[in-house]
């Protein structure tokens, strides 16, 4: 969006050859607030989004989900599989312009670990601080405390600070306070200004290590609100650049008619899930799980309501050989969810549950009053209590603020099965959005414990099956569907491709503008 004045963008269809040379402004749609922009506590899809545009991690995530060289140009893995050495990548600077060393990767880590929120908890006793040590100026090398098959797809996480300006700009050992509302990365892009509640904007950082395209993305204004109505108006009006997938069937309809959009639509290892509270009553009872389950119209929600692929486990098939084939799909059947509601314990009282969602998400409210007309079929009545995003990931941290069901999407935060089974279902992740189960089952810790270091690929798949069929069998999730992500753009904006890891897509420095001809 060639432009000077945001408001004016795509105002024109055909540009003069003077503008050509003005910078390129997009709009980006987000349908939750940006939480936090600090790298140490990042843990939603928006958080993510801002990380992986303001800092870079010592490597990132290709199209196809392998992890390939960012601020570490190469690395060795020891015989044992316990010491790992990062060698820089030379002449890569942070935005003020001084060049990235490896006591800022050391440092980073260090806070990583001493914060202990965000993705912390994936290196919890795995990665003792003081085994993070600067060799020379360009390598890095770290020990394990015990051998971790996946660690090197959880290392885009490990995301750089420029140490020196954080020490001398901040407040106490990690400055919290600077780097909760200032961007010092090495990434494509610095932070220009926030308003928490309605919008945030970020600025191309020119010297980028890793360059930029021809008609790069300049500047990227991402704008907050899941109204349908503000979402249609930004298009219609011709401001939008880039959608939230997030967003009802009709909206990407209307979007898609106009003249200058396209919708995208592909699909992605991420799942939509009702998550059930296994802790609170009613739900801690199996049978009232199960009747969930079987009272949950699937083909609609996913053909009708919110476009998706049928989802029977929560490993995606796009996993190769840690998928499990032989888990049944899901079934729609009010007869078989009324017999099992009459097995469990509370059969013959009165059942109220509580469900959620992201309040203004008209496809979850859709979802929502569906699963209550089904659930009155059958003696339930359903309490639908939409909250905003940041109520819900404080409900989710303890077992009896969680409500017995709650509509969440969520995929792969590094690209391998363990961030599917370890970020959702280990009791080390209890208490987050993400594990709203409340399963805390040691079985199933040890399964995923014993698949994570578990260094034969085909012995660790044979676990990860053994794991979905053993979530199976608790019936602690109702499988909407893997997600369809669907995103309206401009016809002019480029580079758009899926990436296997959350948010790490909207890199937006892989973007280009370039309008089609006439």
């Amino acid at each position: 969006m060639k432009r000077g004045l945001l408001t004016a963008l795509l105002a024109s269809a055909a540009l003069p050859a003077a503008a050509q040379d003005a910078p390129t402004s997009i709009v980006v749609n987000a349908v939750q607030v940006f939480g936090t922009i600090d790298p140490a506590k990042i843990n939603d899809y928006t958080e993510y989004m801002a990380a992986v545009n303001l800092y870079d991690g010592l490597t990132t995530v290709d199209v196809d989900g392998s992890i390939i060289p960012q601020l570490a140009e190469s690395w060795e893995v020891s015989d044992d599989n316990l010491t790992y050495t990062f060698h820089l990548k030379d002449g890569a600077t942070f935005s003020d312009g001084s060049p990235v060393e490896a006591k800022d990767v050391v440092w980073s880590i260090q806070r990583l670990l001493a914060l202990n929120e965000g993705p912390s908890f994936l290196f919890s006793g795995l990665v003792d601080a003081d085994s993070v040590t600067a060799v020379d100026d360009m390598t890095v090398e770290m020990s394990l405390t015990r051998v971790y098959a996946p660690f090197l797809t959880a290392t885009p996480l490990f995301l750089v600070v420029n140490s020196d300006a954080a020490m001398e700009q901040g407040d106490g050992e990690w400055s919290e306070d600077l780097l909760g509302e200032t961007s010092l990365g090495a990434g494509p892009y610095t932070l220009s200004s926030w308003n928490r509640g309605s919008e945030m904007v970020i600025s191309a950082y020119p010297d980028y290590h890793d360059g930029w395209p021809e008609n790069p993305i300049d500047e990227v204004r991402f704008v907050i609100t899941n109204d349908e109505a503000t979402v249609r108006a930004l298009a219609t009006s011709g401001e939008l650049g880039f959608s939230a997938s997030a967003h009802a069937n009709e909206t990407f309809e209307a979007i898609g008619a106009l003249d200058g959009y396209e919708v995208v639509s592909t699909p992605t290892a991420t799942g939509f899930y009702m998550k059930i509270n296994t802790q609170l009553a009613p739900t801690d009872d199996i049978h009232v799980r199960r009747a969930l389950q079987y009272a949950t119209d699937y083909q609609t929600i996913r053909e009708v309501i919110f476009p998706g692929a049928e989802m029977s486990t929560a490993l995606s098939p796009a996993f190769e050989g840690a998928f499990n084939a032989d888990i049944p799909a899901p079934v729609y059947d009010l007869e078989l969810a009324a017999e099992e509601l009459a097995q469990s314990a509370y059969a013959g009282q009165e059942i109220t549950l509580t469900h959620s969602y992201v309040a203004g998400l008209s496809f979850e409210e859709d979802i929502a009053l569906l699963m209550q007309a089904n659930l009155e079929a059958i003696g339930i009545t359903l309490d639908i209590r939409p909250e905003p995003w940041n109520r819900i990931t404080e409900l989710a941290s303890d077992p009896e603020t969680t409500p017995n069901t709650t509509q969440v999407f969520n995929g792969p935060s590094y690209p391998s099965p363990d961030s599917v089974f370890y970020v959702q279902f280990h009791s080390a992740s209890a208490g987050t959005w993400s594990s709203m189960e409340w399963l805390e089952n040691e079985e199933i810790d040890a399964m995923i414990d014993a698949a994570r270091a578990e260094t034969d690929e085909t012995a660790r798949n044979a676990i990860y099956q053994d794991i979905q069929q053993e979530l199976y069998d608790l019936a602690a999730d109702v499988y909407f569907l893997y997600q369809e992500e669907r995103h309206a753009l401009s016809t002019c904006l480029k580079g758009y491709e899926y990436i296997p890891m959350m948010s790490w897509d909207f890199d937006f420095s892989r973007f280009y503008w370039e309008c089609p001809e006439g």
